[in-house]
């Protein structure tokens, strides 16, 4: 064996293996006589290895990686990162990828998996014996009734977060479950703790991608932004009559208003980065496939946000911030005395509709004073670059750097133009990143919304209903196009499913209303009184002018409530009829 550059020499490595292994020559035969697969027989050259695996050095994982005829990049990786025995017991399929993406070793994917399963034979090996051991043990303690020996683990099997997928195929984990000892304390063991809190750490990660629409609690945040959006128009009609006359109250002193000079196409540009944004977002909204959290919460989100803005720019009315606005009380005040509460509380309600329907932008017309702090503009550009950067891939780099630079272009138009102070910006900009990242982290944490439900139901209400159903992070997962037409088309399946089954279920509650209240009466004179006389059809006449056999005298039947062709139970409602009239003469 020689080592060049810190490298082993895999093939004075292998011969020496084969020529040193004691059972080499039995793997040969064993493998020409029986039928076992070789992924079991692979590993009996080196089953007294696997014993003493958790003390491998570095070296000796080496011998290993040349022994399993790994690539040359592998074998680097493994020196570099000085894998040892208890790193292979204790590594887990995403360590392996992150060799990958994360440090960016160039390993190909069949390289990787070769690799994983390799770690998953050691582990599921050394597992064995290990039970194998502790299970000795435990028959020693209950012949002798003595002291059981405690052995220590060296850490946590990687093989334990791949034991809840064994129910799935394609896992090698086929020997039976050994009995726990009896347990001297009520802690659990390290190897127990390790393995539940895989196991749930798994079934949580599964349970994390079944996360119901919830279309009612969708419909509800919507009906919440809606009113927020009404409340916000109306308190901008208000606070433009109260706006600061400009010639007793000039712009206040701004850092950045005093050196910026004023852009006049700078607001309309921010507004469309705005459209931009939001076109960004609707495309993400419409392939992911939990739209219906992300709705929600985008709809809670911005409402809470512009509902605290009705509180800020209620309070303290700024004077405006350039001599360029044209901003006077005149504009949206009510000077007219024969004009009273209820006429003016209309014609505010008008003006706020041009507002709401306008979505506050000029490029749509709309022009308001007094509305500065804080930036509903800025609001809205970093609510939907943070949703865009949260739910989309992490790396789709070149989208979120466009969305930021986008949202930084869109606040620096807003303060070129002179339509907002600095302080309107930044106030927006601080209130909106952090809400957003508090509302998420305490969705995204379980326990943090269970430490303290008491005063998270209190202090948000809103939170705690909207959230109590979705346990963890919500993946970025996408439809396809086909997928996307496809569930749209049984949504439209099956909603006119469930119309027609209403419509049948009316029409047949009518038609057996009408049916048994004709069977059932009392007689055929209070029939005619309580009902009406209707046409009847030839077949009816044709039933009731025959006559019946074995009657001293002919009587005729009375006309059916429904046509044998129109409904399929009128025939047989006619039937039952006819032979209680029957009865009758008889």
């Amino acid at each position: 064996m020689c080592d060049v550059d810190g490298e082993i020499c895999c093939e004075s490595v292998t011969q020496q293996a084969v020529q040193t292994s004691p059972v080499t020559a039995k793997v040969a035969s064993a493998e020409a006589q029986t039928e076992v697969p070789f992924n079991e027989l692979k590993y009996l050259n080196k089953s007294l290895q696997i014993k003493s695996l958790a003390d491998w050095k570095v070296e000796q994982v080496q011998q290993w990686s040349c022994l399993e005829q790994f690539s040359q990049e592998m074998r680097l990786c493994l020196r570099s990162e000085e894998f040892d025995g208890q790193v292979l017991l204790a590594l887990t399929e995403e360590d392996v990828r992150d060799l990958r993406y994360k440090l960016a070793y160039k390993l190909t994917f069949g390289e990787m998996k070769r690799f994983w399963q390799t770690v998953f034979h050691l582990q599921y090996q050394w597992q064995q014996q290990q039970d194998q051991q502790l299970l000795h043990e435990q028959q020693l303690k209950l012949q002798s009734n003595g002291a059981l020996s405690t052995t220590t683990l060296p850490l946590m099997l990687g093989i334990s977060s791949h034991l809840a997928q064994s129910s799935r195929g394609n896992v090698f984990i086929t020997a039976p479950v050994v009995a726990p000892p009896p347990e001297s304390c009520p802690c659990p063991s390290v190897r127990d703790r390790g393995s539940s809190f895989s196991m749930s750490d798994t079934l949580q990660g599964k349970s994390k991608r079944c996360v119901s629409p919830e279309y009612f609690k969708t419909a509800i945040s919507l009906g919440y932004s809606f009113v927020v959006t009404w409340i916000t128009s109306f308190v901008m009609v208000i606070v433009h009559e109260r706006v600061p006359d400009m010639k007793r109250y000039p712009p206040l002193p701004d850092i950045f208003l005093d050196n910026v000079p004023h852009i006049p196409w700078a607001f309309n540009m921010c507004e469309i980065t705005g459209t931009l944004l939001f076109t960004i977002w609707l495309f993400v909204l419409i392939f992911h496939k939990y739209r219906m959290v992300l709705l929600r919460r985008f709809f809670a989100l911005a409402g809470t946000v512009f509902l605290l803005r009705c509180v800020t720019m209620l309070i303290t009315s700024l004077s405006v911030p350039g001599t360029h606005l044209q901003c006077n009380q005149k504009d949206f005040a009510i000077d007219d005395p024969n004009v009273d509460v209820f006429g003016a509380l209309v014609i505010r309600m008008t003006r706020a509709y041009r507002i709401w329907s306008g979505l506050g932008m000029s490029i749509q017309g709309v022009r308001t004073c007094g509305d500065y702090m804080f930036s509903g503009h800025t609001v809205a550009l970093t609510l939907l670059n943070f949703f865009i950067t949260e739910y989309t891939p992490r790396n789709l780099y070149f989208l979120h750097t466009l969305t930021w630079l986008l949202n930084m272009f869109g606040i620096f138009f807003i303060l070129a133009a002179h339509e907002h102070y600095s302080i309107d910006v930044f106030v927006a900009f601080y209130i909106t990143s952090r809400l957003f990242l508090y509302y998420h982290t305490l969705s995204n944490n379980r326990a943090l919304m269970q430490s303290d439900s008491t005063r998270t139901r209190i202090w948000f209400p809103m939170f705690s209903y909207f959230e109590n159903s979705v346990d963890g992070i919500i993946p970025n997962e996408f439809d396809t196009t086909s997928s996307l037409i496809e569930s749209l088309v049984q949504q439209v399946i099956r909603v006119k499913d469930q119309i027609a089954l209403i419509a049948n279920r009316i029409w047949l509650a009518r038609t057996f209303s009408t049916s048994s209240i004709n069977m059932f009466g009392n007689s055929e004179h209070d029939t005619r009184n309580h009902f009406p006389p209707k046409p009847t059809s030839n077949l009816q006449l044709r039933i009731s002018s025959t006559p019946i056999m074995g009657s001293a005298s002919t009587q005729q039947k009375k006309p059916s409530t429904a046509d044998a062709s129109v409904s399929p139970f009128a025939s047989a409602a006619n039937d039952l009829r006819n032979h209680l009239s029957e009865k009758k003469v008889l």
